[in-house]
């Protein structure tokens, strides 16, 4: 016989409710307006990291919403954020789940240093108040310069699970990991931040890149690791470039896996604890 009943238990689910509702409180009371944009759209993304799950006639369930809430915040939508499904190809494990539950959200006129503040703010809201170290990416992996990107992934994944107890904000990644945020003064490091918690990478945010010439050729570059790498192609979208062109505000976006914040919440070890089924 089939196994009908959900993979968490009522209670888990019922405080799942809860901190759903506690999220949007947060942002109705900070006046930052709750979207929703397509969660099967025509185009995904290019990051060769991330993989995702098409559609065959109709696109690609969307890995994030970014794309879309920045083409809303270039025709004047303001500082707003999206709670809910996006998918991911081949992700499956304990922190992992091909369907999961992203809240991302941004900030006009802040940079990624305000934006940390914010995202403890609604952790310390979700999980209790506790201090926060800062870490920059060197911390982790030492010198990054002539290391092979796979060998650098593993050390920074490594090194960010032996990051417990605590709460981590990893910063000033390495320029060529910028992915769409602004490159820093320096012109080696990125504007980007990841925030660790107990072992359990949370969150990941930008001051975000506006440039889409700059941007364009980042996506060429991720065309050619795909091609490196024989994943496959992903055309460029061309509405979000024009987004971009006719002009986005400057501003800082996150996001946040909410189902990872969930489980440390309820003091769960597996996402199945806090999904009401896990996918296959």
């Amino acid at each position: 016989m089939s196994e009908w009943r959900p993979s968490a238990s009522i209670e888990h689910l019922q405080q799942r409710a809860g901190l759903l509702a506690q999220a949007r409180a947060f942002f109705a009371q900070r006046q930052v307006v709750e979207v929703q944009t397509p969660v099967l759209a025509s185009h995904s993304v290019t990051e060769p990291d991330v993989q995702s799950v098409q559609v065959p006639g109709y696109g690609y369930l969307q890995t994030s919403p970014e794309y879309h809430i920045k083409r809303l915040l270039a025709a004047g939508m303001p500082s707003c954020y999206q709670l809910g499904p996006a998918f991911r190809h081949g992700e499956q494990g304990r922190l992992h789940n091909p369907e999961f539950t992203m809240l991302e959200w941004y900030r006009l006129g802040f940079d990624h240093h305000q934006l940390m503040h914010e995202v403890a703010d609604l952790v310390d809201l979700m999980l209790g108040p506790k201090p926060y170290q800062r870490l920059s990416y060197a911390d982790l992996v030492g010198d990054a310069k002539e290391r092979p990107r796979g060998a650098l992934d593993l050390a920074f994944a490594e090194a960010c699970e032996g990051l417990t107890p605590g709460r981590f904000f990893i910063t000033d990644y390495p320029a060529d990991q910028a992915a769409l945020a602004r490159i820093n003064p320096d012109g080696q490091t990125a504007a980007r931040f990841e925030l660790v918690i107990d072992g359990v990478e949370i969150a990941n945010g930008y001051w975000e890149l506006q440039d889409p010439e700059e941007h364009r050729q980042r996506f060429a570059t991720d065309a050619e690791v795909r091609q490196q790498r024989d994943l496959p192609r992903m055309k460029v979208d061309e509405a979000f470039l024009a987004a971009l062109t006719h002009g986005m505000p400057a501003c800082a976006g996150v996001a946040v896996g909410f189902d990872r914040l969930v489980m440390l919440a309820v003091g769960a070890s597996d996402l199945s604890q806090v999904l009401a089924f896990r996918g296959a």
